[in-house]
């Protein structure tokens, strides 16, 4: 099987989501590129994570073409394969309708940084993307504009799209996205959040980036 442990790891990454609370149903959509062939593995349309096998994800080369796989892609497809074309670094994509931060979407407003977790992984303002259809190459061309360092892109009236160097770190910036969301809605219930620095954020994605966590000597 073509890209097995890549199937794997995008199937285990919806299934995340859906523990997370991400998505409901069928929503959403994850996918990974392999750095050596360049080939893109990607969830089909219309099926629940919890039951999918690793036939079922489908792997498609940079424009398209299927290259192993019977199931009809993602309908968001187009938007995965134009941002992988353009951005290098980017080797993990999910899209989520999660609650807090598509409510930033639907009123189209960025999201600041106001704590250090969201400067951990989402690493910076996450803007809004005008909108596009779903699905066309106007959408993924607006959202490409919006890509500067930060994990994350507010799709305007419709959702998320997280981005990583592989999909466990498109899931992180997810999951910590949707995180920070929930307590930037609420602080403005009872306040004015104060965004961080430029300084602070960077000292923060630093610290998180190359000293949290156990490290291989």
């Amino acid at each position: 099987m073509l890209l097995e442990k890549l199937r794997i790891e995008v199937i285990e990454a919806g299934k995340q989501l859906k523990e997370y609370g991400l998505i409901t149903l069928t929503g959403g959509n994850v996918s990974g590129r392999d750095e050596e062939t360049g080939l893109v593995a990607i969830t089909p349309s219309g099926m629940e994570y919890h039951a999918l096998a690793p036939q079922d994800i489908v792997i498609i080369d940079l424009y398209g073409n299927i290259q192993d796989g019977k199931r009809k892609p993602s309908s968001d497809m187009i938007t995965h394969l134009q941002i992988y074309r353009a951005i290098k670094r980017i080797n993990g994509i999910i899209h989520t309708h999660s609650t807090y931060a598509s409510c930033f979407a639907i009123l189209n407003e960025n999201i600041p940084v106001v704590s250090t977790t969201m400067a951990n992984e989402v690493g910076g303002e996450v803007p809004v993307a005008s909108y596009g259809p779903v699905g066309s190459e106007e959408l993924g061309e607006h959202v490409i504009h919006n890509i500067k360092n930060q994990q994350a892109v507010l799709l305007q009236s419709h959702g998320v799209l997280t981005f990583g160097a592989d999909v466990h770190h498109a899931l992180k910036a997810a999951v910590m996205l949707e995180d920070a969301a929930k307590v930037y809605y609420l602080a403005r219930t009872i306040g004015k959040p104060q965004s961080l620095s430029e300084e602070e954020i960077k000292r923060a994605n630093d610290l998180y980036q190359n000293v949290y966590g156990q490290r291989s000597e």
